[in-house]
């Protein structure tokens, strides 16, 4: 089984020099490394093939982002398994070993995400991804260990192998057939939450999705949406909405869809008390850039194989606001 360990960069040289050694010294012996640099201004490449020659390196022509960066790159990467690993993550020696013996073994399984901790606080669950993804009636993604901005303490709690909805984005091995079979990411995405409609439509196709933690990674990556980053907060309002059109069961949709437009009303309306206006004027040109996307992702929509058991019957904004459960083990 060939893996290939895949880095998109742009303009990261500083992260490439804290976090490239890592990879490089635990899992050189079981993968092919490559940098994938989007088109990036600094010297990131010059630095890559001076440190490191034995990491191969594809040169995107522009910057397309996470969902086309990758699409672009893996066109000219071959292996079996491809793990997308973002350049601000630190690995575990043997981090590799537990998912290829859950890859050998169970020939159904399309992608799997490992324990994503944080950099920073390393006994803490990071945001991105924690103990794996779930998606909830309304389409908001929550996480074992990470619910909202509430992060867990990793207490060995979620040191198993399970199903799971999502993986994270920050750090994910999909099979390559898999990957090529659906188009890779949807490039309408830019950023942010493609890899949560990957795996939706990963799911669709019968395939399953686990997490395995006993493989360990630290990501720098942070919860905070900081008053200087109100792009991040269009890219997930948006994104999220969009995946909510492109994936809900029929049943469920027109309820979804006007009931995820309150809601996000009512998070501008928070925004605005909490002195954070301009993530409120976020997610209304979110909303904006939604309804101009609407018609694409309807036509988008009816392409793609809907399975309703999947689709998981419970709010986490009821339960987290109203009802105070913060830790995925409560959650009802």
């Amino acid at each position: 089984m060939k893996i290939a360990i895949v880095i998109l960069n742009w303009n990261g040289k500083k992260l490439l020099e804290t976090f490239l050694p890592s990879i490089v010294n635990f899992s050189s012996e079981k993968a092919e490394i490559v940098v994938a640099d989007n088109a990036s201004t600094d010297d990131s490449i010059s630095f890559v093939k001076k440190h490191f020659p034995s990491v191969n390196i594809i040169e995107n022509g522009v910057n397309g982002g996470y969902a086309k960066g990758y699409n672009d790159a893996l066109q000219a990467v071959e292996a079996d398994i491809y793990c997308l690993i973002n350049s601000d993550v630190e690995v575990t020696e043997n981090w590799l070993s537990p998912v290829i013996d859950v890859f050998e073994k169970e020939k159904n399984i399309a992608i799997i995400q490992p324990k994503i901790l944080d950099y920073k606080e390393k006994t803490s669950f990071e945001y991105a991804g924690a103990g794996g993804g779930f998606i909830d009636f309304f389409g908001y993604p929550y996480c074992r260990g990470r619910v909202f901005n509430s992060l867990e303490k990793d207490a060995h709690q979620f040191d198993d192998t399970a199903e799971i909805f999502w993986a994270s984005g920050a750090c994910f091995f999909i099979r390559s057939e898999i990957f090529h079979k659906l188009n890779g990411f949807d490039e309408d995405y830019f950023a942010h939450q493609e890899e949560i409609d990957l795996c939706w439509r990963t799911n669709n196709l019968g395939f399953d999705i686990k997490y395995v933690g006993t493989s360990t990674v630290f990501h720098i990556g942070g919860a905070t949406l900081q008053e200087t980053n109100p792009h991040k907060t269009y890219l997930n309002f948006r994104n999220s909405l969009l995946n909510v059109v492109k994936n809900v069961p029929k049943k469920w949709f027109i309820i979804v869809v006007f009931s995820r437009l309150i809601l996000d009303g009512i998070a501008g309306i928070k925004f605005l008390l909490e002195l954070r206006p301009i993530h409120t004027f976020a997610i209304l040109k979110a909303h904006l850039s939604f309804y101009k996307n609407l018609p694409l992702f309807l036509k988008k929509r009816r392409k793609i194989i809907k399975k309703q058991t999947y689709f998981i019957h419970i709010s986490i904004v009821w339960q987290y606001f109203v009802l105070g459960r913060k830790r995925f083990q409560d959650l009802d």
